[in-house]
């Protein structure tokens, strides 16, 4: 029964943080719509969240999207708590979520072998 009230829990986190990203009412001039949350992870006592950020950006660009991100933290779970009604709030943490890069990156590697193959 935890283990679904901890994904609960989850998915209304990325869905509530996601939409204060997505109605940019987040005033960090870091983060902007092509930022997005990839995943959420909740500690088992409610008390920590880690949410990875992924966007369609440079690496840099989404590091420091992510930094502006932590810095808003206190405003992000002031919003959520209000809007979730939980008994405590869990404590945010923003992380760089590099997978869409490193997708990329695989099936560039995947066309690059197709093409050596074919021409042999």
């Amino acid at each position: 029964m935890a283990n679904v009230r901890l994904k609960r829990v989850e998915s209304l986190l990325r869905e509530e943080i996601g939409s204060l990203i997505l109605r940019e009412e987040i005033k960090d001039p870091r983060v902007d719509t092509m930022v997005s949350v990839s995943g959420v992870s909740v500690s088992r006592d409610l008390e920590h969240a880690r949410i990875r950020v992924s966007g369609f950006k440079q690496r840099q660009e989404l590091e420091s999207a992510v930094e502006g991100l932590n810095h808003a933290a206190g405003f992000i779970q002031g919003r959520i708590g209000r809007k979730l009604k939980l008994r405590a709030t869990p404590r945010l943490n923003f992380v760089v979520d590099h997978s869409i890069e490193e997708g990329f990156e695989v099936n560039r590697a995947v066309d690059d072998a197709n093409r050596v193959a074919a021409r042999e």
